[in-house]
């Protein structure tokens, strides 16, 4: 299965932020929606980074509750791996353990066209092998 199979079947909808809203409301918006990161936007680029609970956490044990006031941008992780509509399962996998990543933007032609969390592969990932686990069930009771 790849990204564009996963996006079919979730959606391609995206939660997003502009990097001028404070962290209070990035959070007010992950709890509200029940997820874990915001695609953050600025001015001139409809993709600018990313800020998820992990870098909230961070930044909350570091520096304290004074944190909710700052500009979502301040906290934004912006190198952000992304992935194509055409990326494998399983080199998603690889990808999100390997960089201790749990969303992943996907980018159609430098478009933001969805995001990937590691509950939508892992969700995947449990069907495909549903998938198979009931094929060579039929195949064994069919001998």
């Amino acid at each position: 299965m790849n990204v564009a199979q996963l996006l079919d079947f979730k959606g391609h909808d995206v939660a997003t932020i502009s990097q001028g809203r404070s962290v209070a409301d990035a959070v007010g918006m992950m709890r509200e929606r029940g997820i874990g990161a915001l695609v953050v936007t600025g001015a001139d680029a409809p993709f600018v980074g990313i800020i998820s609970e992990r870098d909230i956490v961070r930044a909350l044990g570091a520096r304290g509750g004074e944190i909710l006031s700052d500009d979502v941008g301040t906290l934004m992780s912006r190198d952000v791996v992304t992935c194509s509509l055409d990326t494998h399962c399983s080199t998603l996998m690889g990808l999100m353990t390997r960089e201790r990543i749990r969303h992943l933007p996907v980018l159609d032609a430098q478009r933001l066209v969805g995001i990937i969390s590691i509950g939508d592969v892992v969700r995947a990932r449990f069907e495909e092998l549903e998938r198979d686990r009931q094929e060579l069930l039929e195949y064994v009771q069919a001998r």
